[in-house]
């Protein structure tokens, strides 16, 4: 199993948001797997399920490249309900 933070796998397209004013671009799986992380549980829990999709999708994406169009799509939808995109 490997470590989705420090995966290198491209995601289907670059995310470009901006939180606290400050733009962040996500384009790899790890990228994504490490903002999803840092923020604190909380933030997150409206989204909970949305949110352990997504980590769920990333860690498959990590194990496999093929699976990264399911993270890709789950990763949007979260920052979609989020209002981040």
């Amino acid at each position: 199993m490997i470590d989705p933070a420090h995966s290198e796998t491209r995601l289907r397209t670059t995310f470009n948001i901006k939180v606290n004013g400050k733009p962040v671009v996500i384009s790899t799986v790890g990228q994504a797997h490490q903002f999803l992380t840092s923020l604190n549980a909380v933030e997150w829990m409206e989204f909970k399920s949305l949110h352990d999709a997504a980590m769920s999708a990333l860690q498959d994406a990590a194990d496999n490249a093929i699976m990264t169009v399911q993270a890709t799509n789950a990763v949007r939808t979260l920052f979609v309900s989020a209002k981040l995109l």
